[in-house]
């Protein structure tokens, strides 16, 4: 039997509490119902026995100090000022260091990764974060190595996932290495969780990095999101700002996370994507509208960035199709 210890964080997102929980003693009802075995034993651990999470009182089974050794720590979500969180958390963190080098494995649900961090367990290992927390994440923790499009990624015993409830489908990993394929599978099927997502690409909304003070660069970026219909180069925006272009592109990376070509292709992508959602436009038109030519190098580049085809984005997101 896997011993799992649910850790009760300050601040915590009362789901990611309690959703794991549930499920991981569904998974063991289910298996009582056949006359099999349990395979989880689930405790809620916290600093103290009962923890005050905004409107929420939680009972914890355990305080740390009773826990004792266990398989699987799964660290929630944390909300509110996550710097902060972090900071008010950190009692946790010998505890959960100490239990790692015993071999405990840790999953960490979407923005518990920035507790998690804060333990230097992430120092050199792959990491997902929610798209939208990535900036933040990487300024925080630059040791860690963000994987920006995975739903979930797993090195060295250590789970993170992007988005946020995308820990539902982490859970179900979990399930499926310790209780078989078949009980992820149905287990998905009770609580209808779609088990097979991998990315977090279809989901992304792209917001220029403009969180940094090279105003040569904001002008850049400015001048690409007002002329994305226009064939944009890095030698032309180089010459605009009077920069050598080798320190214009080593700028520009440094300040954006993206290369220039990438930032102008996440742009007019997402202006495909906004007309894909709300008009009838075709997608020649919407490739047209954008600067785009090569019908084939367009559809490379957009499921590059979203991670399904552009007629696949219209039938998963379109307004249109939602409303009828």
């Amino acid at each position: 039997m896997k011993h799992i210890s649910i850790l009760v964080l300050q601040d915590a997102i009362m789901s990611s509490i309690d959703a794991p929980r549930q499920l991981f003693s569904r998974v063991n009802e289910f298996l009582e119902a056949k006359g099999r075995e349990p395979v989880f034993q689930v405790n809620l651990v916290g600093l103290t026995k009962e923890v005050l999470n905004g409107v929420y009182s939680i009972h914890c089974d355990q305080t740390l100090d009773e826990a004792g050794t266990t398989d699987i720590i799964i660290v929630p979500m944390i909300c509110n000022g996550l710097a902060r969180v972090v900071l008010a958390n950190k009692d946790f963190i010998p505890w959960v260091i100490t239990q790692y080098k015993n071999g405990s494995e840790i999953a960490c649900l979407c923005s518990g990764t920035f507790f998690l961090a804060s333990t230097g367990l992430l120092n050199g290992k792959d990491c997902a974060v929610h798209w939208a927390a990535a900036d933040d994440f990487k300024k925080m923790y630059p040791a860690v190595h963000v994987v920006n499009d995975k739903l979930i990624m797993h090195q060295q015993g250590i789970y993170t996932s992007g988005g946020f409830y995308s820990y539902l489908n982490l859970i179900l990993c979990l399930i499926e290495k310790y209780a078989g394929r078949e009980m992820a599978v149905y287990v998905s099927k009770m609580f209808e969780i779609e088990i097979e997502r991998k990315s977090q690409a279809p989901y992304t909304i792209f917001i220029g990095q403009k969180d940094h003070d090279d105003e040569p660069v904001k002008k850049a970026q400015e001048y690409i999101e007002n002329n994305f219909e226009d064939k944009i180069t890095v030698e032309g925006l180089s010459n605009m700002l009077s920069l050598s272009r080798r320190n214009f592109e080593r700028r520009f990376k440094k300040a954006t996370s993206n290369t220039i070509i990438e930032y102008t292709q996440r742009v007019k992508i997402e202006v495909v994507k906004k007309g894909l959602e709300t008009t009838h436009k075709t997608i020649a038109d919407l490739m047209y509208d954008v600067g785009y030519s090569d019908i084939k190098a367009f559809r490379t580049i957009f499921k590059k960035l979203t991670g399904l085809g552009p007629q696949e984005y219209r039938n998963k997101y379109s307004v249109s199709l939602l409303a009828s």
